[in-house]
């Protein structure tokens, strides 16, 4: 371009750096994005944690609760906003960061270059799906473990001890030995059982054995059962023996495990559990008919614990067709269709949810129900741009 004597130049956008695998305007697109999108990451775990802490307050300046133990509960607990958070920062650094491309019409400079639309969007598709896969991880190893220890840390600013309450339907799988203990309660001295049933696989038998008894207790690092039925079952369904123990039968405990940890609700809770183990627990209740009314709550935690991770890859689907439409409009816009969009999206997780919970949808159509209807609307907005 030639310059013009007294007039300066237009300032121009330093080129974009370099990043291996990955093409310039792939690049240029993911820096536009990153901005917006860690801003709203930022923005929501701030939220979450001023949020929680506003509750816990109470705890320090009326029950006397000691402020490090409560800024440990809170610590503990921003990772469970993780499968909401990333998918609000897929949307809003989307609709922002595309929509200030759509504003300045480099996204039209692109289309009448001969880029084609679907071009455009494959790198932001492509950083939807690296969230999601992100957010999946911390939800499966990062969130289990920290929700256990922030569960810990109430307990403990409440009763001034680490020991969760033990609770009914307590289901724990032996890693080793493959045995399956079901616990139908404990009683309050933290020991006795009552409605203990053992499923005993033995994969060079044709048999597999299931030990029912009335009482158990704990003792050490083994589970003593009291008078206990031995049932024997083929592979087939049918029982080969029955037989009633006279005396006590000791078993030990999963891993070693101490009563504590054996009885703790920790294990029980669908929150501390990661995908594997909640769909053993859902496996075990199905097969020994031990579900209950709470199976298709498990079933639609099993479910959310999928779709609330992908829900980052389906923000990217609506948000950027949305950005390119309304882009023009301004940034206050995208902010507001940020809102809005997130909105629609957990009400129908609310009234998807509550048809999941009392079995008129199947709870796993249930949890994936607002992705496929976000993704569906994202999927036709983004057909009716490239025509």
């Amino acid at each position: 371009m030639a310059a013009v004597p007294g007039v300066a130049p237009p300032l121009a956008r330093a080129a974009p750096p370099r990043i291996p695998g990955l093409r310039i305007l792939d690049v240029y697109v993911l820096r536009e994005v990153t901005g917006p999108f860690g801003f709203a990451l930022a923005a929501f775990f701030l939220f979450w944690f001023a949020n929680i802490f506003v509750l816990a307050a109470d705890y320090i300046v009326n029950k006397g609760a000691p402020v490090f133990l409560v800024l440990r509960f809170l610590l503990f607990r921003i990772p469970q906003a993780t499968p909401m958070a990333f998918p609000f920062a897929c949307l809003f650094g989307m609709l922002i960061g595309f929509g200030r491309l759509a504003a300045d019409n480099e996204i039209a400079a692109l289309r009448t270059s001969g880029i084609a639309f679907k071009r455009i969007i494959a790198g932001p598709l492509l950083i939807g799906a690296a969230v999601a896969g992100a957010a999946f991880a911390i939800n499966e190893h990062v969130v289990p473990v920290a929700t256990d220890l922030s569960t810990r840390s109430f307990y403990q600013i409440l009763y001034r001890s680490q020991t969760l309450p033990v609770e009914p339907d307590i289901f724990r799988e032996d890693p080793v030995t493959k045995n399956v203990f079901l616990i139908g309660s404990v009683s309050s001295d933290g020991k006795t059982m009552r409605n203990v049933q053992i499923y005993q696989p033995d994969p060079s038998s044709p048999y597999h054995e299931i030990l029912t008894a009335n009482t158990g207790r704990i003792e050490g690092t083994e589970i003593v059962l009291d008078h206990a039925i031995r049932t024997q079952i083929r592979a087939n369904g049918e029982i080969g023996a029955v037989d009633v123990s006279a005396n006590e039968i000791r078993l030990s405990l999963p891993m070693g495990d101490n009563g504590q940890n054996f009885l703790s609700s920790s294990f029980n809770d669908t929150y501390t559990m990661n995908t594997k183990r909640l769909a053993q627990d859902i496996k075990f209740r199905k097969e020994t008919g031990q579900g209950g009314a709470d199976l298709a709550g498990r079933e639609m935690t099993l479910g959310t614990k999928y779709a609330f991770p992908f829900a980052s890859f389906i923000a990217v689907i609506v948000a950027v067709p949305l950005a390119v439409r309304f882009g023009k409009r301004g940034r206050t816009l995208g902010i507001v269709l940020s809102i809005v969009v997130m909105f629609i999206y957990y009400a129908i997780v609310a009234v998807a949810g509550a048809f999941g919970k009392n079995g008129a949808l199947n709870p796993y159509l249930a949890a994936w129900l607002p992705n496929i209807v976000m993704a569906l609307a994202g999927a036709w907005l983004i057909w009716l741009e490239d025509r």
